[in-house]
């Protein structure tokens, strides 16, 4: 299980002084996706137009490349900009499965400091269960850290 406090301040020090946002989502990516033995596949879908999210960089296998919000978790994450902890994939009405061996996934929104929804960072894990609110919380500060939204 990572320690958010360190892995915070490493994202923090990686981070510091870089404004554009697709640098950002790939060193968040990199940091978070080898921290954590549970993350199976790290990474980030950015708002590219009305309700549409694709893929933009991540750690791991191949990722599903567009996603509507009206789809998934990520697209429930990006329609409601809210949390989605979601324990067993196969349970979520809708999910879309860019890979068979996904069991756990979370999903939060990302928004920029104008308030902005600029994407959506998807963790998928291959345990079931994997996530709970002590990773929604740490990883929504280092989101808000590095993004700047509130």
């Amino acid at each position: 299980m990572s320690d958010y406090d360190d892995l915070a301040a490493r994202i923090r020090a990686l981070c510091h002084g870089e404004t554009d946002e697709v640098a950002l989502m790939a060193t968040v990516a990199c940091e978070l996706h080898h921290s954590d033995d549970r993350f199976d596949w790290t990474g980030f879908y950015r708002v590219v137009g009305p309700d549409l999210l694709k893929i933009g960089p991540y750690q791991g296998g191949h990722g599903c490349l567009v996603i509507p919000f009206s789809r998934g978790v990520c697209g429930a994450a990006a329609r409601t900009r809210q949390v989605q902890i979601v324990p067993d994939v196969e349970a979520f009405p809708g999910h879309i499965a860019c890979s068979s061996s996904t069991r756990s996934e979370i999903v939060l929104p990302v928004l920029g400091q104008d308030g902005r929804l600029i994407g959506v960072l998807d963790i998928d894990s291959d345990r079931p269960d994997a996530f709970d609110a002590r990773d929604a919380a740490a990883l929504g500060a280092i989101l808000e850290e590095v993004f700047g939204g509130t």
